[in-house]
C-alpha cells in the first residue's frame, strides 16, 4: 500500500498529540514516524523539536512506565528493566525509574502476590505449590532471592 507523505509540520502536529496523550519513549516515536511514512531524514529534526517542546522526555517516560507497571500490573523490577531496555531507554533513566519504587511497597506487593498465588493452589502438594508460586513470581519479574525469601516466610 502506498503511504501518503506528510509534511514535517503535519507529522510534528500528529506526534505532539501522540506524546501529549501519554508519555512516550524515543523508540515509540521513531516507530510512529516510520508508520506515518515520514522521510527518515526528517526523523531526527522532529524528535529534537518534541524534546525541545518537552513533549518527549525519556526520564519522565521511564518513571511513568515503571510506576504504572508496578502499581497496576504488579511487575517486578527485573521485568520492568527488561521492558525498558527493549524500548531502548538509557541505563541512567532505567535506574532512576526503578529508584522511584519504594522498597516497602515493593515487598508488600511481593508478599500479597505470594499469599494469593499460594492460596490459589490449594489442591496441589506443598512442594508443587511452592514451585508454582516461585515460577509465577519470577515470571512477574521479581528477583530470585526476594522470591525465595518471601515463599520461605510463607511457611
Amino acid at each position: 500500500m502506498y503511504k501518503k507523505y506528510l509534511t514535517k509540520e503535519q507529522a510534528l502536529q500528529k506526534l505532539r498529540h501522540f506524546c501529549g496523550y501519554q508519555e512516550r519513549c524515543h523508540y515509540d516515536v521513531k516507530e510512529k514516524l516510520y508508520n506515518l511514512g515520514v522521510a527518515r531524514k526528517e526523523h531526527d529534526e522532529i524528535i529534537a523539536s518534541l524534546i525541545e517542546e518537552n513533549y518527549l522526555n525519556e526520564e519522565r517516560f521511564a518513571i511513568a512506565f515503571a510506576g504504572g507497571k508496578f502499581r497496576i500490573n504488579h511487575w517486578g523490577k527485573v521485568k520492568i528493566k527488561y521492558e525498558l531496555k527493549k524500548k531502548q531507554v538509557s541505563e541512567y533513566s532505567i535506574k532512576k525509574a526503578l529508584k522511584q519504587i519504594a522498597e516497602e511497597d515493593y515487598l508488600k506487593v511481593l508478599d500479597k502476590l505470594v499469599k494469593e498465588k499460594y492460596n490459589a493452589l490449594k489442591s496441589d502438594q506443598h512442594l508443587v505449590r511452592k514451585k508454582k508460586t516461585m515460577d509465577y513470581l519470577m515470571q512477574k519479574g521479581f528477583e530470585l532471592e526476594l522470591v525465595r525469601k518471601a515463599v520461605a516466610d510463607r511457611q
